[in-house]
């Protein structure tokens, strides 16, 4: 029985043990793991050697239908055989010795790189977008396709450029069928959203790039070759020369944009790239391969940004509109009853959100449409006009002769000062040179005390002011009943002014 009761408490003993050394074998791993220290590759449900990019696809699909684009340029100009081009001593020989330095015409030859896609064909002529300063005064153009093939001479034609949005088309004649890429709709896009640009940067074909969309509706971006109308995407999937006019692809492989400029201190890839929005590009499309050139609408005004502190002057929460800052004479604006000082808010239906915006929306309307405008005025009430919509006029020059004197030197100067500013009339201001416009009325910007209310808001000398608040301007005596009504205003005053003849809204806090 004892012997029983023993054999009992060892096997018992054995498993105690057991369970024991188990509980402190899983603890070590556990702490093994926690440590970092477990080597073990883990198993990732869905994982398979065959797994690919997304990327590779897109690129797979969209890379034969992009195309290297080579022009060559003639430059001709006018070279002595005595001096060097720049040369300091041709214009001091010209200066003192006053005799004709004979010049021999001269030429080279300039070479280009860029990109383009093929978008549409019509038989064998296949249609290809890209960038006007790509083909811009090109001689000699050459597309080279992705499989090497070049098409040149005239099998190549410039079908219809647009400088105004930098957009150009251009077609090519081959005897094979060729891949089109898919336009999407850049409307669509998000900030976040995938980017991939393909292109021939540096001259290396088929190059794919991955980033984002970094920003939406950028404009006022110094660019040596335009365009007038920018609502550039921003990205950062790397962009680099020799890539402009090649797409911009979401991650569908559809073209949202086509690859314009780059902002970099060295001229290279710097992580902010800038594409033309596709839905741009499909409007002037449109118009070269219909009517041969782009048409657009007019409305004949002079749009100014809101500031958030003009924004309250019309008791609106948001600058969200556009400043009505000059209404050309005889303009749709004006017959539609539109006038200087309204903000407009909606244009046939849709947001007005900035200058840019605006403008473009009035340039992709068809002239000879009626829409309606949303507009708050000076007085800060709502209202709604029809307009008619016109074609865009071609541009004109002209020239402004500077008035005479009329005053003189004893005339009496008649002034007035306030928040910093000291202003005259404007016939005394004519005498002095400080205006030389052709505006009757207003006043204007002697003298601008530093760090006064007005050197803060802006006002510059030499500015004519011709309105302060809802009050006209026209003299000194309307200047200084201004001053008496809003001396003692709470919040932003309104103040109209014409700075090299160009209407410009300020918003200044008084106190």
């Amino acid at each position: 029985m004892a012997k029983k009761t023993r054999l009992i408490a060892a096997v018992v003993a054995i498993f105690l043990v057991g369970t024991i050394s188990g509980f402190i074998i899983t603890a070590q791993l556990r702490i093994s793991n926690l440590n970092g220290d477990d080597n073990r590759v883990p198993y990732v449900e869905g994982a398979s050697e065959e797994a690919e990019s997304p990327f590779a696809k897109v690129a797979e699909l969209v890379t034969p239908a992009v195309v290297n684009i080579s022009t060559e340029k003639v430059i001709k100009f006018q070279e002595s055989p005595f001096f060097e081009q720049g040369d300091p001593f041709e214009e001091l020989f010209r200066k003192y010795f006053n005799i004709p330095i004979p010049s021999i015409p001269r030429e080279y030859k300039s070479t280009s790189l860029g990109s383009g896609f093929i978008f549409n064909s019509d038989g064998d002529i296949y249609y290809i977008l890209t960038n006007n300063h790509v083909i811009a005064n090109a001689s000699k153009i050459i597309v080279k396709l992705y499989d090497g093939t070049k098409v040149s001479g005239n099998d190549v034609k410039i079908i219809g450029s647009d400088k105004n949005t930098d957009v150009a088309v251009i077609s090519i004649k081959v005897k094979k069928d060729l891949p089109l890429l898919k336009l999407g709709d850049s409307d669509k896009i998000k900030v976040g959203d995938w980017a991939i640009a393909v292109g021939n940067p540096f001259g290396l074909e088929g190059t794919v790039t991955v980033g984002v969309i970094s920003a939406k509706g950028r404009s006022g971006i110094p660019l040596p070759d335009g365009p007038v109308y920018e609502n550039f995407i921003q990205t950062d999937a790397a962009i680099n020369p020799g890539n402009s006019g090649g797409p911009l692809l979401n991650i569908k492989g559809e073209a949202i944009g086509i690859n314009t400029a780059i902002t970099s201190p060295s001229g290279a890839y710097a992580g902010v790239g800038f594409a033309i929005p596709i839905n741009t590009a499909k409007f002037v499309v449109d118009q070269i391969l219909k009517k041969g050139k782009v048409i657009r609408g007019y409305v004949g005004i002079y749009p100014q940004e809101l500031t958030p502190e003009l924004a309250k002057t019309y008791n609106l929460d948001k600058p969200k509109g556009v400043l009505v800052a000059q209404i050309a004479k005889g303009s749709p604006a004006e017959k539609a009853g539109i006038k200087e000082g309204d903000v407009i808010i909606k244009f046939d239906g849709k947001e007005a959100a900035d200058v840019e915006a605006f403008r473009l929306m009035v340039a992709q309307t068809p002239p000879g449409k009626i829409v309606n405008v949303e507009l708050v005025t000076e007085r800060g009430e709502r209202k709604t006009v029809k307009l008619k919509v016109e074609e865009y006029p071609e541009d004109t020059a002209q020239s402004e002769k500077p008035k005479e004197d009329s005053e003189s030197e004893s005339d009496s100067i008649s002034e007035a000062t306030w928040i910093g500013m000291t202003v005259i009339d404007i016939d005394t201001a004519q005498r002095l040179r400080l205006y030389s416009g052709d505006e009757t009325s207003g006043v204007v910007v002697r003298d601008i005390t530093p760090g006064s209310i007005a050197d803060f808001a802006g006002i510059m000398r030499g500015d004519l002011i011709q309105k302060i608040g809802d009050l006209e301007v026209k003299t000194i005596k309307d200047f200084n009943a201004a001053v008496k009504k809003y001396k003692d205003i709470k919040g932003p005053l309104r103040f109209k002014i014409l700075r090299n003849g160009i209407p410009i809204y300020i918003a200044i806090t008084i106190r």
